[in-house]
């Protein structure tokens, strides 16, 4: 099992083709994202931040489930 090391200003959930991003590296960046949005708390850059790490985190574990389903 492996995933992809980003920086975590160079990730963002549309820089991926067709949003596409194995569950691994989500919460790798998710970390990452969690930490900075905890370093500026309260402002704008920390809600959209939230909001994409949601979202990433979201089709990363909608991609999982249906990969399972398909397989079984």
């Amino acid at each position: 099992m492996s995933a992809e090391i980003l920086r975590l200003n160079d990730y963002r959930i549309d820089d991926v083709a067709d949003g596409e991003i194995d569950l691994i590296t989500a919460v790798d960046v998710a970390i990452r994202d969690l930490h900075e949005i905890l370093l500026c708390w309260g402002s704008e850059v920390a809600r959209q931040r939230a909001e994409e790490c949601e979202l990433m985190l979201r089709r990363a574990f909608a991609g999982l489930v249906v990969g399972q389903s398909e397989s079984q």
